[in-house]
C-alpha cells in the first residue's frame, strides 16, 4: 500500500477517536446523578451534625443528642427488718422439728459438701456402727446376770452376716449344754443374743432383763433359765421352743445399728414357737435404747405384755383377732 496513503488513513482514525472522547466527556459531566436516600427517617441515636468552627484552644462543647432519655424504674426497698423476721421464723420452725427428731434435718452445706461438724458426725456415727456388728457383749454383764453360753452353727461374723439360716440354728454342742442346763417346759423361757449389735446389749441387756424378770416374778408367771446365745437370729427361738417346750419364748437381740443408734435393743415374743412358725405369729418390742424406749420401762411392759400372752394363748396376728 501507498505510503502516504496509510499515513493519512490513521491520522483520520486517530482524529475520530479524539473526537470520540471528547464528546463522552462532555456528556458525562451533563449527566445529573440520583440522590439516594440511605434512611428514611432521622436516625435514632446519632449524634446531630454541627458546623466545624474555629473556637478557642481548650473550650468544651457539648452536642445534642436523638437518644431518647430512658425511664428509670423505681425498685422497692426490701425491708432489712422484714428480711430478719423471716430468717427468724425459719429458725424457729427448725429447732421444733430438730426437738422432734434426732434425724439430720436442716444441717446445712458449705458449698457442694457438708459442713465440717456434719461430715465428722456422720464419721462417728458409721464408725459406732460397724464397731457394734463386730463387736462382742462384756462377759462381765454375763457372769453377772448368772448367763450360760452357748453358739449358732455361724463360725465367724462374716459367715453369720452372709448365712442368716446358720444363725437359726444351735450348734450340736449347744443342743446337748442347753438341755442339760435348762428347765423344760417353763412358762417363760428368756433368750439374749447380740445379732447384729453387741453394742445394744452391752447398754441395755442388764436393765431391760432385770426389771422383765421382777415384773414376771409379780405376775406368778414361771421363768425358765436363762442363757446368752453368740451370733442369733429371731428365728432361733423356733428351735429352742422345740428343744424346752416353754409357753412363750422371748429373744432379747440387738438390731441392726444406724447413723442414728448403734445400740438399739429388740424383744421378740411368741407363744409356743415351732420351726416353721411364721412371721406373723412373733411381736416384737423395738427401739429399747436411751433416745428410745428406757430399758427400764421396756422390761416392766414385756412383763404385762407376756401376761396377755399366756391369757390368750396366742401371739402377733392371732392375739390381735383373739383380742377383738
Amino acid at each position: 500500500m501507498n505510503e502516504q496513503l496509510i499515513e493519512q488513513i490513521t491520522k483520520m482514525v486517530v482524529e475520530k477517536l479524539q473526537m470520540s472522547n471528547v464528546n463522552t466527556n462532555s456528556q458525562d459531566k451533563n449527566q445529573e446523578q440520583p440522590m439516594i436516600n440511605l434512611y428514611q427517617k432521622e436516625p435514632v441515636n446519632s449524634i446531630a451534625e454541627a458546623k466545624v468552627t474555629a473556637t478557642p484552644v481548650g473550650e468544651v462543647k457539648f452536642y445534642q443528642s436523638n437518644e431518647a432519655p430512658k425511664k428509670v424504674e423505681e425498685k422497692t426497698p426490701v425491708s432489712k427488718k422484714t428480711v430478719s423476721l423471716n430468717d427468724e421464723k425459719k429458725e424457729s420452725y427448725l429447732a421444733e422439728l430438730r426437738k422432734k427428731t434426732p434425724s439430720r434435718i436442716a444441717v446445712g452445706r458449705a458449698g457442694s459438701r457438708p459442713k465440717t461438724n456434719t461430715w465428722l458426725q456422720f464419721r462417728f456415727d458409721h464408725a459406732a456402727a460397724v464397731d457394734a456388728v463386730y463387736g462382742e457383749v462384756p462377759q462381765e454383764i454375763l457372769d453377772r446376770l448368772n448367763f450360760f453360753q452357748v453358739h449358732t452353727r455361724v463360725q465367724d461374723k462374716e459367715e453369720y452376716i452372709r448365712r442368716p439360716d446358720l444363725g437359726r440354728r444351735l450348734s450340736d454342742e449347744s443342743k446337748e449344754m442347753v438341755l442339760e442346763k435348762c428347765k423344760r417346759s417353763p412358762k417363760v423361757q428368756i433368750v439374749a443374743s447380740n445379732g447384729l449389735s453387741a453394742k445394744a446389749l452391752e447398754e441395755n441387756l442388764e436393765d431391760v432383763y432385770l426389771s422383765l424378770e421382777q415384773s414376771l416374778k409379780n405376775l406368778n408367771i414361771d421363768l425358765g433359765t436363762t442363757f446368752y446365745v453368740d451370733k442369733g437370729r429371731v428365728a432361733l427361738m423356733d428351735e429352742i421352743g422345740e428343744l424346752l417346750q416353754p409357753d412363750v419364748v422371748i429373744i432379747l437381740i440387738g438390731e441392726r445399728p444406724g447413723l442414728l443408734s448403734a445400740e438399739s435393743l429388740s424383744a421378740y415374743i411368741c407363744y409356743k414357737p415351732r420351726v416353721g412358725t411364721i412371721e406373723a405369729d412373733r411381736m416384737v418390742v423395738s427401739n429399747i435404747h436411751k433416745g428410745g424406749i428406757p430399758a427400764v420401762e421396756a422390761g416392766a411392759y414385756l412383763g404385762t405384755l407376756i401376761q396377755k400372752i399366756l391369757k390368750y394363748e396366742a401371739s402377733g396376728v392371732s392375739l390381735v383377732k383373739k383380742e377383738g
